[in-house]
């Protein structure tokens, strides 16, 4: 038995969160054969530490099956690395992967929806960044049960604050609470890429921003300037909602980025009394649009009033409740955007030295 025999049979094991073999995702990092004793290092690229065990024993059991095999070693590690986004933009430093998660509309749990991802990536061991860019409507202040004023340690730059383990900004903790933002579109994408590129995010594998509905200025403004790894889609099956956000995903196509998946929130209700369960806005709507443009379907949330209270109260489903299914199912999403973004390309702008030519 030696490493190349072993590599051949791992090539049948496949990992349950991509669907595809250890072998194909890269995922093997070392093999050592002693004797007939076997250690194998797996390293996937993306956040899963609840699953680390599930992998630990899904490749010792299969490396097992080898004929005359002894005694079997699994360690499971992570590593998330940069990924390429949209052509012309360069990547920020201290920033990984950026995320954006996007609404044709409001009222549709858009911000509920990117908190909970935030902290579910977290969760699953990643560095995670979340950014508020609804300059009209912040809500993550609330939603994270954070407030306070940024420190500025050098008076051009701001420390973002910190929430459930994630860093957090928004420009609601520069204004009162009951402040309007009464600014034209340049002035609030320029408030915007301030918020972003003068924050000092300290080595984020993912910064989460919580896009303001609509495609206007602000959302093309952040597309063309802002570095994007990829976009998710919130709606809710009715077909209103879907009509927009349909609108929204094209709008993500036409300036080259990659639509990681849709999400379908407040999918059927729940009665609180009897446990009847109803689709009151519809059914269907969210996956129908996943068919039409062949992008995946990432998971359909119910309307749920413990969602929107653990909200309201600063300690979101995840970090509420994280045994629950609801938090399970966010922690599913996480993973798929995860894996969605670990399968793309590589970016390299980072490592390459700059070039100057001297006459």
């Amino acid at each position: 038995m030696n490493e190349s025999e072993v590599l051949s049979h791992l090539a049948t094991c496949i990992d349950p969160n991509t669907g595809r073999d250890f072998v194909t995702d890269r995922a093997i990092r070392r093999i050592v054969v002693t004797g007939n004793d076997l250690l194998a290092e797996v390293m996937v690229g993306y956040p899963a530490r609840s699953q680390h065990d599930v992998l630990r024993t899904l490749v010792s059991e299969h490396l097992k099956r080898l004929p005359g095999v002894g005694q079997v070693t699994v360690n499971v590690s992570q590593k998330i690395i940069s990924h390429a986004v949209q052509r012309g933009v360069k990547l920020k430093p201290g920033i990984k992967n950026i995320v954006v998660v996007a609404s044709g509309k409001g009222g549709v749990g858009k911000s509920t929806t990117a908190v909970n991802l935030a902290l579910a990536l977290a969760a699953e061991g990643a560095s995670v960044g979340m950014l508020d860019a609804d300059i009209y409507g912040p809500s993550q202040p609330m939603m994270l049960g954070v407030s306070g004023r940024p420190d500025s340690t050098d008076g051009k730059t701001l420390e973002p604050l910190e929430a459930h383990g994630i860093q957090v900004m928004s420009i609601g903790f520069l204004i009162d609470t009951d402040t309007p933002m009464v600014w034209r579109g340049p002035m609030v994408t320029q408030a915007l890429q301030q918020l972003l590129f003068d924050t000092n995010w300290r080595d984020l594998d993912y910064l989460v921003i919580d896009m303001p509905p609509g495609t206007g200025d602000i959302q093309l403004t952040l597309s063309q300037k802002v570095p994007v790894t990829g976009a998710v889609i919130v709606t809710t099956p009715q077909e209103i909602a879907v009509l927009d956000a349909r609108r929204g995903l094209k709008m993500f196509e036409k300036v080259g980025i990659p639509i990681v998946g849709v999400v379908e929130n407040m999918s059927t209700h729940l009665c609180s009394n009897c446990g009847h369960v109803e689709p009151i806005f519809g059914e269907g709507g969210g996956r129908a649009m996943c068919r039409d443009y062949d992008v995946p379907f990432l998971g359909a949330l119910p309307l749920d009033s413990k969602i929107r209270a653990q909200a309201d109260g600063g300690q979101p489903t995840v970090i509420a409740d994280p045994d629950g299914a609801v938090a399970a199912t966010y922690r599913e999403i996480a993973r798929k955007v995860a894996v969605s973004i670990a399968r793309k390309s590589e970016d390299f702008s980072a490592k390459f030295p700059s070039i100057k030519v001297v006459t």
